[in-house]
């Protein structure tokens, strides 16, 4: 099954140029299944290369998903046209009383900032609280995860003296010899792009709150963390970023006069004037394939009885 997507979203074309099957608002109606519910809170200012990457990893389940776009109430972006965010967006505050089968909640470029100076935090805590009642499973990226772990647990974040910044090789974590769900089908190393100026560190997670440690690297610290109880996943790095999205940000840094280090392991040979490889494509499938597929073994078959207990 494909993924519906709002009509007109400029993701569409790039999506079907890749080859990532698609649905009209009108097909979706004709076919008689419940499309998985899929939200997606964009934090990020490029939102629309954002939609695209989050959308063109939906689309590679067997399932139906509907996408739905949500911003924040309390504060308006700077970075995409109003005419963009009316079209395609609807603040929380209208989807407060909705319930969602899965929800994703971006990074964003707010880091280094104590949380309670976050134009939003306010309304974010709100919105992690409203998942524990609203949502099925929730995949909080890079600061989003950062953000839900303070908020649910009172984990610290630790600005860096440097940008963490590369395609850093990470190790799976098993426990008592078995590889958690999430990361089935994945090998024993993977490389995954990290672009960030803060870190949370295991020895500041909480020991008795089930907290579960996937994928870590020598490096680059966490990467990814997942709470059953809470129905979170924490992911503090960026699978879903595409080939060239590091590229950007190292050249709009040097533009900036930023001293940003050349992304570790990314360029061939180290040089920036070559063409980086993309090596990650196919564990972000996979990762965000095997989310999908626990949402729809976990989730109710009517919305309304969302949450359901996980049965996994």
């Amino acid at each position: 099954m494909p993924i519906k997507i709002p009509d007109n979203l400029p993701a569409q074309a790039t999506l079907e140029q890749e080859g990532v099957l698609l649905i009209t608002e009108q097909a979706a109606v004709r076919q008689d299944v419940r499309p998985l519910e899929i939200a997606l809170l964009n934090l990020m200012p490029e939102k629309i290369k954002t939609e695209t990457q989050i959308a063109r990893l939906l689309g590679v389940t067997p399932l139906q998903i509907e996408l739905t776009l949500i911003s924040t109430s309390s504060y308006a972006p700077k970075n995409t046209s109003a005419e963009h965010m009316l079209a395609f967006y609807r603040p929380w505050d209208e989807m407060r009383d909705r319930k969602f089968d899965g929800l994703i909640i971006t990074g964003a470029p707010v880091e280094t900032f104590p949380y309670q100076d976050v134009a939003y935090w306010q309304e974010l805590t709100e919105i992690f609280d409203w998942t524990q009642s609203h949502v099925q499973e929730t995949f909080n990226i890079c600061w989003a995860g950062q953000a839900a772990l303070q908020h649910f647990y009172g984990v610290p974040k630790h600005n860096l003296t440097e940008k963490m910044f590369g395609v850093f090789p990470h190790r799976i974590h098993r426990f008592e010899g078995v590889q958690d769900s999430l990361l089935r089908g994945f090998n024993d190393e993977i490389p995954v792009p990290v672009s960030r100026h803060a870190e949370v560190r295991q020895e500041d997670l909480p020991p008795d709150a089930g907290l579960k440690v996937l994928l870590a690297s020598e490096e680059a610290g966490l990467c990814l963390i997942r709470d059953e109880a809470r129905r979170q996943v924490y992911m503090f790095n960026h699978l879903e970023y595409d080939t060239n999205t590091l590229a950007g940000e190292y050249e709009r840094d040097a533009a900036a006069g930023m001293e940003t280090a050349v992304p570790a392991y990314y360029y061939p040979d180290n040089d920036p004037a070559q063409m980086p490889i993309n090596r990650w494509r196919a564990n972000a499938n996979v990762l965000f394939g095997n989310w999908i597929n626990e949402i729809y073994s976990s989730t109710s078959f009517e919305l309304s009885g969302i949450p359901a207990i996980r049965k996994i």
